[in-house]
């Protein structure tokens, strides 16, 4: 009588489709992270107050001044002169909006004051500058 065993094969672990799986986990909470960031307007180097403080959520409307002087309305270019009767019919009769300024650093005070000024002459617009916090 002859016995006959059976042959033991090593055992394997394949971890390439948890590879797989994990990768594509990492993609999604990557990729879903990306649009959770809201940009209001162009990227430019805020400069940074010590008593910035954060505000409530009313409708924004975004001027920003790159460092070439460059004026920017809502990441739409536009001309100085034209920014009152945009802001205007922006803001229309709803009072909670808010202009926001992102005026790079490298920009020349005189060119704030000027967008400033425009922004002002429209009845109802409440005017921020952005700034980094400390």
């Amino acid at each position: 009588m002859r016995l006959h065993y059976e042959s033991r094969k090593a055992v394997e672990v394949n971890i390439v489709p948890l590879i797989d799986v994990m990768f594509a986990l990492l993609t999604f909470f990557v990729m879903s992270t990306l649009f959770l960031t809201r940009s209001q307007g162009l990227p430019v180097n805020l400069p940074q107050a010590g008593t910035a403080s954060s505000q409530k959520e009313p409708e924004k409307i975004s001027v920003t001044i790159n460092s070439a002087g460059q004026v920017s309305l809502n990441r739409q270019p536009t001309n100085i002169n034209a920014l009152e009767s945009q802001v205007r019919t922006l803001v229309g009769a709803n009072p909670d909006a808010l202009v926001i300024i992102n005026a790079d650093q490298k920009v020349e005070h005189g060119e704030v004051v000027s967008v400033m000024d425009q922004v002002r002459r429209v009845k109802g617009a409440k005017l921020a500058i952005a700034t980094q916090k400390l």
